[in-house]
């Protein structure tokens, strides 16, 4: 693949990141905002010290600061991806950009993640002690690396079985791997329980819900839009036509049987 098709790879990723980032936003915005109010609303009940100015509102946090960090996050994300796609396509075995989009796409919601997800869920505000956040950042980074290298090789492993094994058998045993190897540093990492005993149960539950609601929103989107995007730049359009008309007759003797 040249630089051309890597250049207009990224801008297309980043606008697709773009349009699954709006539809996060909806997503964001409907689901994860009255949780975060809710947890708001505890953390001043029962905090001691009050009458404190707000360096930006709350209003302005739930609409323009929440749109710019979804939106940036979006582009930023989509970027990342069209790059990896770049070095996936063709590699992963014989896919096309589209399938090909919607399994990097998947890889990345659960390797950067889902399995960090499994080891450290989301908090909504008050939830956690103040003292251990930079501890608590850095491990949940560090699970984000080791999940991202742990599929990687999980790639690899299936790449180098398939022969001897077949594309299915070698699937499997690539991904019993890599839960046997994530399994492992979940054992390992340290883990942290810090939500208050009078905390709503619901509140954190309903919050982690929808942040994960969030992440499949985006990486759906993104597979949907940057797919048909890369499909319509790698493809050539005879290339679609041709495969649109070959297909049309089966579909139509089928109807008809």
């Amino acid at each position: 693949m040249n630089s051309i098709s890597v250049r207009a790879l990224l801008v297309r990723g980043m606008l697709a990141g773009l349009v699954a980032g709006f539809f996060a936003l909806v997503v964001a915005y409907l689901l994860g905002e009255s949780p975060v109010d809710s947890a708001i609303a505890f953390e001043e009940a029962h905090s001691h010290e009050h009458g404190g100015e707000e360096l930006v509102s709350r209003a302005m946090q739930s609409t323009a600061g929440l749109a710019t960090g979804v939106l940036v996050f979006g582009v930023a994300i989509g970027g990342i991806a069209a790059l990896a796609f770049c070095v996936a396509l063709g590699r992963i075995g014989r896919f096309g950009p589209r399938a090909t989009a919607a399994l990097v796409s998947l890889g990345a919601l659960l390797a950067v993640y889902v399995v960090p997800f499994l080891k450290y869920p989301p908090n909504p505000p008050a939830v956690g002690d103040p003292e251990t956040i930079g501890k608590r950042t850095t491990v949940y980074f560090l699970m984000i690396v080791l999940s991202v290298l742990l599929a990687v090789a999980a790639v690899i492993l299936g790449k180098r079985l398939a022969p001897r094994l077949g594309n299915w058998n070698a699937t499997v045993a690539a991904a019993a791997a890599f839960i046997a190897a994530a399994g492992i540093a979940f054992a390992f990492l340290p883990s942290f329980n810090e939500v208050p005993k009078d905390f709503p149960a619901t509140v954190v539950w309903d919050f982690r819900l929808a942040t994960l609601a969030i992440q499949v929103t985006l990486w759906t989107f993104f597979a949907l839009v940057f797919g048909h995007l890369a499909e319509r730049l790698l493809v050539p359009s005879a290339a679609r036509t041709a495969a649109a008309e070959s297909s049309t007759p089966s579909r139509t003797a089928s109807a008809a049987g």
